[in-house]
């Protein structure tokens, strides 16, 4: 399923302790649904000495935000995302506000290429 964020789009947090600040998105992990935004909810990791690291130390790195949480940014101000496909058959991100475009979500051809339901069989195929 299409999400209404990706990486490399300036969003804005909409709740939490991080409400209001903005950023770039860094990475999405689609798997929990949470994205990665570059100097924003900031956790500080003790690392054990090991034999690659033998000094070990402390690293300060990005934790995820809820994708629920972040919207993206159009003119300054947090805006909802419409999908729309268009007669050539794109599918783009449109902010709802203003209506401007965010990014192409799918290009022209390929909703005919990815031919995965219905269409001949492959020739020698079992059954």
């Amino acid at each position: 399923m299409a999400r209404h964020v990706r990486t490399g789009d300036v969003v804005i947090v909409t709740s939490g302790s991080h409400r209001g600040k903005t950023g770039t998105i860094m990475r999405v992990d689609t798997k929990n649904d949470r994205v990665f935004i570059k100097g924003l909810n900031l956790r500080t990791k003790h690392i054990k000495p090991t034999r690659v690291n033998p000094q070990g130390g402390i690293v300060t790195k990005e934790a995820g935000i809820h994708i629920s949480n972040v919207s993206p940014v159009v003119d300054g101000k947090a805006t909802r995302v419409r999908f729309v496909t268009k007669s050539d058959g794109t599918k783009v991100r449109v902010a709802a506000s203003n209506g401007q475009e965010l990014g192409v979500v799918r290009g022209a051809d390929a909703k005919k290429s990815a031919g995965g339901k219905g269409g001949a069989k492959k020739a020698g195929a079992r059954k």
